[in-house]
């Protein structure tokens, strides 16, 4: 039975951050790298990987944690923006230390997308993300996940990653995220093909791949007026 209330757990890495971005005829200055709101760029080691996939010029990569709060307050925005302006995301997993039960929950994330289907492991971390507050233990994943296959009308399998290959993934994500400087969920970075944006605030999206288009598209880099942005804020 799934545990009611609020459970603390540790929150090291954590973090969102509130703020509010006044949009104006004030130009935004493009360069190689930059953040919203400006000034707090991470001191990454590597971002050769930050760019949109094949045929997309704009696109949002995004590290995340199913066990991190602000994660869970991210996820809305973050998704609600990408269906606006029609763009790819890549989700990643980055397992925070001292989290108890993340590392099942992206396993059978993991498993829900390689054998049912990509838009039911988007499902499960959306409500995973909404059912945080009432998981506080391995038990209550494994609950949930029950729970979440029946109302989905699907088979729970009897193991869910009997080979390791799913547990591997999350661990060579998490791996990769370290290498190239990932060191707090959410980390979400908005690319084009010669610009990246690091999205502090997640109120700040819209703006962010406006920025990233008007780079992309070479029509309007150097000012981002009242668009998208504003009409979301």
């Amino acid at each position: 039975m799934l545990a009611e209330g609020f459970h603390p757990r540790p929150m090291r890495m954590c973090r969102v951050f509130v703020s509010a971005l006044m949009f104006s005829l004030v130009p935004l200055a493009v360069s190689a790298q930059t953040s919203l709101p400006p000034n707090q760029l991470t001191n990454f080691k590597d971002t050769s990987s930050f760019k949109p996939p094949a045929g997309a010029k704009v696109a949002v990569i995004e590290y995340e944690d199913l066990e991190c709060p602000s994660c869970a307050k991210a996820f809305p925005i973050v998704h609600a923006a990408v269906s606006h302006y029609h763009i790819p995301i890549e989700e990643h997993d980055f397992q925070i230390p001292f989290h108890h039960w993340s590392h099942d929950a992206a396993i059978f994330a993991h498993y829900l997308k390689a054998k049912v289907s990509p838009e039911l492991a988007e499902e499960f971390r959306r409500e995973t993300f909404a059912m945080q507050y009432r998981i506080a233990s391995i038990d209550d994943l494994h609950n949930w996940e029950q729970q979440f296959m029946k109302q989905n009308g699907k088979q729970m399998p009897f193991v869910v990653d009997p080979t390791g290959q799913f547990g591997r993934e999350v661990d060579a994500s998490t791996a990769f995220g370290e290498k190239i400087g990932v060191n707090y969920t959410p980390t979400i970075i908005v690319v084009s093909p010669s610009h990246w944006i690091e999205v502090k605030d997640p109120q700040e999206m819209y703006a962010a791949i406006d920025q990233a288009e008007a780079e992309a598209n070479r029509g309007g880099a150097a000012t981002v007026h009242k668009t998208a942005a504003a009409a979301h804020k």
